[in-house]
């Protein structure tokens, strides 16, 4: 029998991501090959018709599992009846501005679309944050939305999980697939905390540890660390442009394995609300190595934490703790 189809709301959907994203979704990248989809597609005013030209393209496109498209620019009309809510829109940060000012353009955005998301959203919709700084802005979306449930709402840091396998694929001149459970602890910034201790490789003989096969702490512990981090940014120098397509397939993977389910013994990293675990700072929305199954996710307890990961784990926790207070003072 046919799946009813699952509505996805996209905001910002006329920009890049936005862009390279909305095909992914309708040809079942994200919620994969029988599901079928209705997108609903939010922006601003000014892009009104640039985001009414990407609906013509959609239409164009003939996605079999695409069964309906909404295109709007009204918060209300866009969030009505969604099943899964991905966050694009936000407002960038522009030459010359502080960290308070873009923070405060963000928690107006997130404030009136958390309460839009509240009392127009499907029961039980899933919320993935990836406009910057995506941790906070998620944070400010639970906040105002208090009735969507706090594991509903999570950000994006699967693209720093992928940027990770991809490095150490590069490195161990090995498939991407073969690699697994990296992970990235904390912030979706450049203090987020990319951790290979307990991540493998297939091999021919049996999984190894990365750190093994390397045969390199002192490259591990650094330029590995620095180059996941800056990656952004280097694209940003290279393509004139911030990453769009790589943030798109993560936005899916992200999701995918959300609702579908993480493969056994493998977990990938999803910023959610934090427990305390790893003793992190409670209420912070912060990256954990996460396994999902059954469309709920659950933080991966009992791994080894050593002193060099203990400090990075800190550190990273401490700018999510700065970044909410400087949110909450936007509020006042």
């Amino acid at each position: 029998m046919a799946k009813e189809p699952v509505r996805v709301l996209v905001t910002g959907a006329a920009g890049q991501i936005g862009y390279a994203l909305v095909p992914m979704i309708a040809r079942g990248v994200m919620l994969g090959p029988d599901q079928p989809v209705i997108l609903h597609m939010l922006d601003i005013p000014p892009a009104a018709e640039a985001l009414n030209g990407v609906k013509m393209e959609l239409v164009d496109a003939a996605f079999p599992l695409l069964k309906g498209v909404v295109a709007t620019t009204d918060v209300v009309e866009a969030c009505t009846g969604v099943n899964i809510a991905v966050m694009v829109g936000g407002f960038p940060r522009k030459e010359g501005m502080e960290r308070k000012d873009v923070m405060s353009k963000n928690v107006s955005i997130y404030k009136s679309q958390a309460s839009a998301l509240e009392k127009h959203a499907a029961a039980n919709c899933k919320v993935l944050v990836v406009a910057n700084p995506a941790n906070t802005n998620a944070l400010i979306l639970k906040e105002f939305a208090p009735s969507i449930p706090e594991k509903n709402i999570t950000c994006l840091t699967r693209l720093d999980h992928n940027r990770a396998l991809g490095q150490i694929s590069e490195r161990l001149n090995v498939q991407v697939s073969d690699v697994k459970n990296v992970i990235i602890w904390g912030n979706h910034s450049s203090t987020q905390y990319p951790d290979v201790n307990h991540a493998t490789v297939k091999t021919p003989a049996g999984e190894k540890p990365v750190r093994e096969l390397v045969k390199d702490d002192a490259w591990l512990n650094a330029e590995f660390i620095t180059t996941v981090q800056q990656r952004g940014a280097a694209i940003i120098k290279a393509r004139k442009l911030s990453s769009a397509l790589s943030a798109a397939s993560s936005a899916c993977d992200h999701i995918h394995d959300w609702v579908l389910g993480t493969p056994e013994g493998t977990w990938v990293s999803m910023g959610v609300y934090s427990d305390g675990s790893y003793n992190v700072t409670a209420g912070l929305i912060y990256s954990f190595p996460v396994t999902c199954q059954n469309g709920e996710w659950k933080i991966v307890q009992g791994l080894g934490i050593d002193e060099f990961s203990r400090k990075k784990l800190d550190l990273t926790a401490d700018e999510l703790s700065e970044e909410k207070a400087l949110a909450y003072s936007c509020l006042t």
